[in-house]
């Protein structure tokens, strides 16, 4: 038998499974109803389970009119998000390399978009003031992310 967090999960992902907007709305007393646990072991399992890093965006509002939205994050975003925000003036251009080959390599990118992000940076380095270079960069990545 599943313990109470696996099965608090499977029905959690059962419901958002249900809508087709990749989004679902929730109450931790129904859960809990259902289920037949405590209330505070649902936020357990949103707080270890359904985890930005896991592909999840989960709001949270307590009391009566409370509520659990549990949004589906397209992993990929992730990515780029975690991409753009360790992009600084202190990056250098072998880190850039790397966040592009690891694209490619996960079919995010083509290698014909791979190359030119990788010349366009390479250029960057060589004739731009830090903060330029560094909102060009976050800006290809920002653009690769909408396009994917």
């Amino acid at each position: 038998m599943s313990n109470i967090a696996d099965l608090i999960e499977e029905y959690i992902l059962r419901r958002l499974a249900e809508q087709q907007t990749g989004q679902v709305e929730l109450r931790r007393t129904d859960i809990a109803d259902e289920i037949s646990c405590a209330p505070s072991q649902i936020s357990y399992v949103l707080n270890t389970r359904f985890t930005h890093d896991k592909g999840f965006a989960v709001e949270s509002r307590r009391g009566l009119g409370g509520f659990i939205r549990i949004v589906r994050v397209p992993l990929q975003n992730i990515i780029y998000e975690e991409m753009v925000s360790k992009i600084d003036e202190d990056t250098e251009f072998v880190e850039i390399k790397a966040m592009v080959r690891y694209l490619i390599q996960h079919q995010m990118i083509s290698a014909r978009e791979g190359a030119l992000v990788i010349q366009t940076a390479n250029c960057a380095y060589g004739t731009m003031k830090d903060n330029d270079r560094v909102k060009l960069l976050k800006s290809m990545f920002i653009t690769l992310a909408e396009f994917s």
